[in-house]
Order: C-alpha cells, then sequence, then structure tokens
C-alpha cells in the first residue's frame, strides 16, 4: 500500500483526498494547505486525517511515498522539485510548469532521484476520449482530415493562468494523444475581456505532421458550457460530448474523398461521398481521476509507464509556450 499525502486543497485538491479515502491501494496520510478555511472544510469532512498548513511536515515526514501537488501553476516548479529530492513520488496538476526549462529540469531531477513524476491530464483517462482513439484508429475512419476542440463556461477564472494554460492544454494533450504525434507549428489569437490581465478566450491552431489540422477554442467566459472533441475522417466523423451521458460518443458514418476513378461528370470524377448511418457506441462508464490516481499507484507499486510521464508534461508546455508567442506575434505561425 503507497502513503499518499494531498499538497493544496482547493476545488481539485479536494477531489483527491476524497478519492485517495476510497482507493484500497492508497492510504492517506496527510493534507496541507496554507488556507484556513481549507483547512477547516478538510478536518470536518475527514476528521481522522491529518492537517497541516506546512509543506515541511509533509516533505520531512518519511512514512509518506508520494504527493499529489494541487496547487496553482506558478507554484508547481518549487514544490515539485522539493518533493523530488525529498523522496516522494509526484503526481502534480496540469500545467507541468509555466516554462519548459523548469519541465525539462523537473524531469532530470525525477530520473537522478529515481522517483515517478506525472502530470494530472485528465482526460487521457476519460474512457470517452479511449473509445475516440480507439475509432480513430479504425481503417473504417478512413484518413485523418482535422480535429476540433470546445472548452467553454462562465468560470472558474484563475487569478495566476490564462484560459489557454487553464484549459487549453487539456485539449492539446487530447490531439496529441488522437494523432500520437506533436504539433509542428501554432498560430494562435486572444482576447482580454475581464477586469484583469489575462486572456479569457482563444482560438488555436496546431499544425501536424501529414498536414492534419487541430482547432481548439477555450473560453471562460462562455455562458453555455462545451466539453465537446471532434475528429473529421475520409470515411466518418467522430462526437465526443463530455457532457451527454446518455450519448458521450457519436460516430457519424458519413465522409467525403477525392478519387481518381473515372466517372459520369466532373463532379463526380473529384469527390465521393459517402453517407451513412449516426451510431452511438457504449462508453464503459468510469470516473477519469479514478483511473488516472490508478495508473499513478500502478506506476509506483509495479513500474508501469504513465501516460501523463513528465516528459509528455513538458510537450504540453513547449506547445502552451508557442501558443504564447504566436500571441506576441499577433497571431503568426510559431514552431513548436
Amino acid at each position: 500500500m503507497t502513503n499518499v499525502a494531498v499538497i493544496g486543497c482547493g476545488y481539485w485538491g479536494a477531489n483527491y483526498v476524497r478519492l485517495l479515502h476510497e482507493l484500497p491501494q492508497a492510504r492517506l496520510v496527510a493534507a496541507c494547505d496554507t488556507n484556513p478555511q481549507r483547512i477547516t472544510m478538510i478536518r470536518e469532512r475527514f476528521p481522522l486525517l491529518s492537517v497541516t498548513d506546512s509543506v515541511d511536515d509533509v516533505l520531512n515526514n518519511r512514512w509518506i511515498d508520494a504527493v499529489v501537488i494541487a496547487t496553482p501553476a506558478t507554484a508547481h516548479y518549487d514544490l515539485v522539485k522539493r518533493a523530488l529530492e525529498a523522496g516522494k513520488h509526484v503526481m502534480v496538476e496540469k500545467p507541468l510548469t509555466t516554462t519548459v526549462e523548469e519541465g525539462e529540469d523537473l524531469c532530470a531531477t525525477a530520473k537522478t532521484c529515481d522517483r515517478l513524476l506525472m502530470v494530472g491530464l485528465t482526460f487521457l483517462y476519460n474512457s470517452g476520449i479511449a473509445k475516440v482513439k480507439e475509432l480513430t484508429a479504425d481503417p473504417d475512419f478512413g484518413e485523418v482530415y482535422y480535429l476540433t476542440c470546445t472548452r467553454t463556461n462562465l468560470g472558474p477564472v484563475r487569478p495566476d493562468v490564462s484560459a489557454i494554460w487553464d484549459l487549453a492544454s487539456h485539449d492539446i494533450a487530447i490531439c496529441d494523444h488522437l494523432l500520437d504525434r506533436r504539433p509542428t507549428w501554432v498560430q494562435a489569437a486572444a482576447s482580454t475581456v475581464l477586469d484583469h490581465r489575462l486572456q479569457d478566450v482563444a482560438f488555436i491552431t496546431l499544425g501536424y505532421p501529414g498536414n492534419i489540422l487541430a482547432n481548439i477554442h477555450v473560453s471562460w467566459v462562455d455562458p453555455n458550457k462545451v466539453r465537446e472533441v471532434v475528429a473529421v475522417g475520409s470515411r466518418r466523423r467522430i462526437v465526443f460530448d463530455d457532457l451527454n451521458s446518455s450519448e458521450r460518443v457519436r460516430i457519424f458514418e458519413k465522409g467525403i474523398s477525392s478519387t481518381k476513378q473515372e466517372a459520369d461528370s466532373f463532379g463526380e470524377f473529384r469527390l465521393l461521398v459517402r453517407d451513412g448511418d449516426i451510431i452511438s457506441p457504449r462508453v464503459a462508464p468510469s470516473e477519469p481521476l479514478r483511473n488516472q490516481m490508478e495508473a499513478f499507484l500502478a506506476g509506483i507499486t509495479e513500474g508501469r509507464c504513465v501516460p501523463t510521464s513528465g516528459e509528455v508534461g513538458v510537450e504540453n508546455v513547449r506547445t502552451l509556450v508557442a501558443v504564447e508567442k504566436s500571441l506576441a506575434a499577433n497571431g503568426g505561425r510559431i514552431d513548436v
């Protein structure tokens, strides 16, 4: 059994505390937060749990094998570095860091300390995304044309990072995962509509090898909550809607492709249209956060490779940094 502590007990941190209480392969030893209200909340919900406002209490506890870090992104580098050097395995919420150099340093530290470093890109543990991955890899999907991702809602507005770093990090990870490759260039446009310095809405285009495009729209000022990924191929269109509990994935057996075969008309010579049924395959119900934590624990105890390693987290940050460079260049195309 792995002894775990949670550092940061906000919205996600509290979910980790709850989940670690439920998992039989883990023992939650302590929770840490500097906010007195959160400490009180955790103590009321889990009266037998050791709660502290000191990170040192956690890192100096030799009985703790691993820590989950769910703090603001700007605090990740220092906390992860200290935890690894204290001999703890680390699962840190996305983004791993706010610079590529810091992320690479954390990966090197994890290797030197022989500790597991994992990033909380939760949607890669979503059974719906796993189904989309399976369907797009099927030859019946045909050639991949493009992906579109939409992630909008009213808040929560983060004080330390923009909607790009908070929301688009998920969709960049999803696109990389579905395509099994990294983008070679990015272009982006964004706007700050609230009275602060960070971007609230963004439109991002990623260019992948094979002339594949991915378009990402994120916003935390849109009253319509959307969590959708669409994959368009030459033979099928796959839609993942995380908010649709009854039909989270739909297959549209429709597509269009060019053909060099002889035809009766010029239009038929150039285009071949395929029209078919709309199918809703069964998607096994599961909790992505639980799947993620189980992967982390299995990585510690069994040495399994984790889908969202520190290296995956660094590549995610690399793309986010390129997005920021594109914004600074007034939407110019930036190599990743």
